[in-house]
């Protein structure tokens, strides 16, 4: 498996566990939520966008995740150039259109074919101790990590050895596996018609998240393959409320992930009437910010530039003399 195999796979775990967790600056907690309870109100909230990407439909994640007019504002931010949310919400964001160019390259299957069969086919246990070092290194790495609070240390943790976990004993290196994955996001890839952000742009926030869809579900099809069913995990969340002042609450919420159950909380706001997540909403504000300050300044620039042309124009010639 090459190097662009291994990195969408581990794109397509970043996209799925991203929306899985919603983006979340989450904590570790080990208390149990009653699943048979019904969900409160902002816990429900969480829950419709997690159906929503389960689902693969990014067009009602996105309108689920921030209030009307915002959506309206952020379809605007894209068609200008000066947004790509949701996109740039999860990890690795930056690297969507190269793995999409590298997969729907004329020879893309091929080449990963060939790449699978020199460096993975057959090596179990060699993946398997990668994956081990990899977990290994993933943890120390966090555990080093300053910027991080120490709940949200401890959950990134349990997350990176559950998954590095899950690796270790996937058939990684099975060759007719690989073959049919490879051959599944090449084609998916192809369909999306996207290979660079001018295309993005032109194609609109709504129109691209509906082509993306598709892809996004090839995507978590090829991991579930593997075992690892993050459709599963957020069709399988539940959590209660810690606790909730005015318009604002904390959650907890616990989701299965490749057999073992992750808990972590979340904050939420809730604005014109409904909840969404505290982080979404302070990360899109900023953004829609920024958009209308690029705006105000083309603007002025243009301005500028039209201004000396206005000055040679027909009214700064001087009357005709009689």
């Amino acid at each position: 498996m090459s190097k662009t195999k291994r990195r969408a796979l581990r794109h397509a775990g970043g996209w799925a566990c991203a929306a899985m967790l919603l983006l979340a600056m989450a904590a570790c907690q080990r208390d149990v939520v009653d699943p048979a309870a019904p969900p409160a109100e902002p816990v429900a909230a969480v829950q419709a966008m997690a159906r929503a990407i389960a689902d693969n439909d990014l067009v009602a994640y996105a309108r689920l995740s921030v209030p009307p007019a915002q959506y309206a504002a952020l379809e605007q931010a894209w068609s200008q150039g000066h947004s790509r949310w949701p996109l740039t919400e999860l990890p690795l964001h930056d690297q969507l259109l190269p793995m999409l160019q590298a997969l729907s390259a004329d020879d893309g299957s091929q080449r990963l074919q060939r790449s699978f069969d020199r460096q993975l086919a057959g090596q179990t246990t060699a993946v398997r101790q990668a994956a081990q070092s990899m977990g290994l290194f993933g943890v120390q790495y966090l555990r080093h990590e300053t910027s991080f609070t120490s709940s949200q240390q401890a959950h990134y943790v349990q997350v990176v050895e559950t998954l590095a976990a899950w690796a270790a004993d996937a058939p990684i290196s099975d060759r007719a596996r690989a073959r049919a994955s490879i051959a599944a996001l090449t084609r998916a890839a192809s369909a999306t018609g996207f290979s660079t952000d001018d295309q993005l742009q032109q194609a609109g926030m709504a129109a691209s998240l509906q082509r993306l869809g598709p892809f996004i579900a090839t995507l978590k099809a090829v991991l579930a393959s593997y075992g690892l069913d993050l459709d599963a995990s957020m069709r399988g969340i539940v959590g209660d409320i810690l606790s909730q002042q005015g318009d604002n609450a904390l959650v907890r919420l616990q989701y299965p992930l490749a057999g073992q159950t992750i808990s972590l909380q979340i904050p939420l706001t809730r604005r014109e009437g409904h909840w969404y997540l505290t982080r979404t909403l302070a990360d899109t504000d900023a953004l829609l910010r920024n958009a209308g300050a690029a705006r105000a300044k083309a603007e002025a620039e243009s301005a500028a530039l039209i201004a000396p042309a206005a000055e040679t124009g027909d009214d700064a010639k001087p009357p005709a003399t009689p």
